[in-house]
């Protein structure tokens, strides 16, 4: 039996992929959850550092606006790589965090995140890991 051989990334999955991280750091920074929570799969799954993993789009946007505000965050992609209709980014992030009463926190660290194309072209998250490089 003969697998299937999938096409791998075109130059515009390439640059859809990118531009999932340019809207994800224009929500977060406008504070606008819904917004982020639309880059997600319906049955996404986060895994931020020490806290159980977020199941789904729902849980993931109320994950993400129990956040301090962001006031900076820039996302470098090291890797991006797939085939088909799914593809993978790693690289690295820092962020500037303000929580409510106290300094600012900035934070620098990794991520790995799986994206699936939808079935209207778009891409979405559907595994986001990510975790600080401090310890």
């Amino acid at each position: 039996m003969t697998l299937p051989t999938l096409e791998p990334l075109t130059g515009a999955d390439a640059a859809a992929l990118r531009a999932v991280h340019d809207r994800f750091s224009a929500a977060l920074l406008r504070q606008d959850f819904d917004a982020v929570a639309a880059l997600y799969a319906d049955d996404a799954v986060l895994l931020p550092p020490q806290e159980p993993a977020v199941h789904g789009r729902a849980a993931i946007r109320k994950w993400t606006a129990a956040v301090p505000k962001v006031t900076r965050i820039v996302l470098q992609v090291d890797d991006l790589d797939g085939r088909a209709d799914v593809a993978y980014m790693r690289g690295t992030f820092a962020m500037t965090l303000e929580p409510e009463g106290a300094a600012a926190v900035s934070v620098v660290g990794k991520y790995v995140e799986i994206l699936k194309k939808q079935p209207d072209g778009g891409w979405r998250f559907a595994v986001d890991i990510f975790n600080s490089d401090a310890p």
